[in-house]
């Protein structure tokens, strides 16, 4: 799978970067260049990591790429399976991978819409996790030998041959098969509907095309045209609002997809004139969003919060967001008093740009309850991170820098005192925090009510 290694989040004039492979879960970058150089047939590859592996050649010709995108459109089990594991070989290229020429997929014609088709066929087909088949009375044709409801007339179909009763034995097995295939097709869910086996493939084959989907936007040649794809940022979308029916796998992959693409997205495409798939609006969109940031998975509310905080660096973004930023700021604070590092950091990390938007966000993150005491226990802790201590650190500059707020912050003189004298790296922050705090005469405008009017 496509990974990359790097921070999380950052100010809005620094570059985003990736999100990347948890830690432990490599061996090393030696050991994946090995394996991709396995993969593809590299007679230098160490002998140990060669086995059963895809034969496919790092450069790839138009005929190759005709073949990938009509076996992906072919419909057939076999070919799309073929067509899954080239891209997925292809799609993945670690830091120092040996094959420097990695190929701009989603700029083969065809191929981007080819791989949402193989979602959306499982999507037509997806049913929530807890769905229940209800009991239904049938009654059709009950009076009738042969009705071609249920299970209970089965047997009729295959007993008009007689068989030996010493090859009874043999037959046994295969017969209760075709009993149960048949009684499929006899059902009326069967008729037009595939098995809960050819369900299951169905839905493997979309978690594999999204991850392919996913590690192209850990390429930057990809970035400009999946966000402008509008299919596909609303198939994205509508994984997510699904969660209930999706696999963890699919949304996973989804939601860092998003996240990759974040810093150039633009969440007006939905109201622009490109045709539309899936009816997803700008207010579906963030209200998924919201959803991923309220769970109860850490992968996807560390993931939720770092894409929000990259989505609002946008200001064509900020005027949709802005009508929820007060749940925003509530999950965000309430994420840095989880005991999980990670989600510290990602909270940190969105809060760090939130509140750099405008005065109104400053003043309602400082006025949210625990919010200046849980940022102080991340700088005195402090964070394993030092860059999330020092992200903490600005962000309680920034609060400071509103008159409005020093009522909010001035409980924490002291605290801010003995950081100041404790902690050397974020001295020079926090001798600035207590000078807004004590030694700067207020900006804010004190008036007084006479019998003739407003004085100042």
């Amino acid at each position: 799978m496509q990974k990359q290694t790097g921070k999380s989040g950052g100010g809005g004039g620094s570059t985003s970067v990736k999100r990347g492979r948890p830690f432990g879960s490599t061996t090393g970058s030696g050991a994946a260049a090995a394996a991709a150089a396995a993969s593809i047939g590299d007679p230098a590859a160490p002998a140990a990591l060669v086995g059963p592996s895809l034969q496919l050649l790092t450069a790839l010709s138009d005929q190759n790429n005709k073949r990938i995108v009509l076996a992906l459109q072919s419909g057939l089990k076999s070919e799309i399976l073929w067509a899954l594991n080239a891209l997925t070989v292809l799609s993945f290229k670690e830091k120092d991978d040996l094959r420097r020429d990695a190929t701009p997929l989603a700029k083969v014609p065809g191929l981007l819409d080819a791989l949402l088709q193989v979602i959306d066929d499982w999507r037509d087909i997806a049913m929530p996790k807890d769905h229940t088949k209800p009991p239904r009375a049938r009654t059709l044709g009950a009076n009738i030998t042969l009705s071609g409801f249920g299970l209970e007339n089965v047997g009729q179909v295959y007993s008009d041959t007689a068989t030996p009763l010493n090859d009874q034995p043999k037959i046994e097995d295969s017969t209760i098969t075709k009993k149960r295939s048949a009684g499929f097709l006899f059902d009326e869910d069967g008729l037009f509907n595939i098995d809960d086996e050819g369900r299951t493939e169905r839905q493997q084959c979309a978690v594999a095309a999204s991850n392919i989907i996913r590690n192209f936007s850990f390429m930057p040649e990809n970035e400009t045209i999946m966000v402008q794809h509008r299919h596909c940022l609303e198939t994205v979308f509508q994984c997510l609002e699904d969660q209930n029916a999706e696999d963890d796998e699919l949304i996973t992959n989804m939601l860092e997809t998003l996240v990759n693409l974040a810093p150039v997205l633009d969440l007006r495409i939905f109201s622009s004139s490109k045709p539309s798939f899936i009816p997803i609006t700008e207010k579906s969109a963030v209200h998924a969003i919201m959803s991923m940031l309220d769970s109860s998975v850490k992968a996807w509310h560390c993931a939720a919060a770092e894409l929000i905080g990259r989505l609002i660096i946008n200001p064509d973004n900020e005027s949709f967001l802005l009508p929820v930023i007060s749940q925003i700021y509530k999950r965000l604070v309430d994420l840095l008093s989880v005991q999980a590092f990670d989600s510290q950091a990602a909270a940190v990390s969105a809060l760090y740009n939130v509140s750099e938007v405008n005065m109104d966000c400053r003043l309602r993150l400082a006025s949210e309850r625990w919010a200046v005491d849980r940022l102080l226990k991340i700088v005195k802790a402090p964070h394993p991170v030092t860059e999330v201590c020092r992200k903490a650190a600005v962000i309680l500059e920034s609060l400071v820098s509103e008159p409005q707020n020093r009522m909010h912050l001035l409980v924490h003189e002291n605290t801010f005192a003995e950081i100041l004298t404790s902690e050397g790296k974020y001295s020079d922050t926090f001798a600035r925090i207590l000078y807004e705090l004590t030694a700067r005469p207020s900006n804010k405008v004190t008036s007084g009510q006479a019998i003739w009017g407003n004085i100042n």
